[in-house]
């Protein structure tokens, strides 16, 4: 159960980082351009992870031996997830609008619970189920159904791939924990998206100017690096270690919910009754599967 509720805290600050960077991305874009960003955050998250990784190893005396299938593993992580699925939202959001993609990229956990089960083998319980149903619909309240899906099909189309992308991140994470620690995995994985978005990130800097004459453009891409991209993948990966990925793609939904409490603190944008009613049901689903080994005992 400790296990469990370890897992539930590690993935429940991780989708809440990557909502709050919602805020700071917002303003951040304005200045440098997204996959030039994207490297950003992978350079500054590689260097940050790989001197922590050094020194845990330094301080235990034990390094982890990594063999061929290992880094191609670590590579697919890299590339399927922090490549393709990142990249995937940036062009979807870009052809359709940020409502459209918040809705969509909401079907991660679905995506997450039918890989686990005919990857991993993880039973579709009705308990899962029951949840499964209850967080979609508190996502689809808060976030609200008003959206150019038909309108955006291409971007629509590319949004779903994220979805699909990341939930093969997080089921391939899972089977890689088996041999090697989050740490390990985690700051390997960016260092191969960070080879993979570089080539996209010179492209990019052709056209574009990047401005970063200011504190506050610096803070937030520190930031970003550090906190919503090392610390939050990390997070999601440790804790999808500690818990089976059907249960733990429940958390991926306080992502919107966090994103959108943000931005009414912070940004002054409206949120009504609707919020706080599916805020309720996914916080309910996500209780119904965490503690149920405790009523099984």
């Amino acid at each position: 159960m400790k296990q469990t509720l370890l897992g539930a805290l590690f993935l429940s600050l991780a989708s809440s980082i990557w909502g709050g960077m919602y805020v700071v991305s917002k303003y951040v874009l304005d200045y440098i351009p997204p996959f030039t960003l994207v490297w950003l955050r992978y350079i500054i998250a590689f260097v940050f992870l790989f001197a922590i990784l050094k020194a845990v190893q330094k301080r235990s005396g034990e390094q982890e031996k990594l063999n061929q299938r290992d880094w191609l593993l670590i590579a697919w992580i890299g590339f399927i997830g922090y490549f393709i699925s990142i990249s995937f939202q940036f062009i979807g959001t870009l052809l359709s609008d940020a409502h459209t993609g918040s809705l969509i990229t909401s079907a991660t956990p679905a995506f997450m619970v039918t890989f686990a089960m005919f990857v991993l083998k993880e039973k579709l319980t009705i308990r899962k189920t029951i949840s499964m149903l209850l967080a979609t619909i508190g996502v689809v309240i808060v976030i609200g159904w008003d959206t150019k899906v038909g309108t955006f099909f291409t971007g629509s189309i590319i949004l779903v791939g994220a979805a699909i992308t990341w939930a093969l991140l997080s089921v391939y994470v899972k089977i890689a924990a088996k041999r090697l620690s989050s740490l390990t995995i985690t700051t390997y994985a960016i260092g191969f998206a960070l080879l993979f978005t570089t080539p996209v990130m010179i492209w990019e800097i052709q056209s574009h100017d990047v401005y970063y004459q200011n504190t506050y453009i610096i803070i937030g891409i520190l930031y970003l690096g550090i906190v919503s991209t090392a610390g939050a993948f990390f997070l999601w990966n440790k804790g999808l270690e500690l818990m089976d990925a059907g249960i733990g793609s429940l958390f991926f939904f306080f992502q919107p919910v966090v994103g959108t409490f943000l931005g009414w603190l912070l940004l002054k944008e409206k949120i009504g009754v609707n919020f706080f009613i599916g805020a309720l049901l996914i916080f309910v689903g996500v209780i119904i599967v965490t503690f149920q080994k405790r009523e099984t005992a």
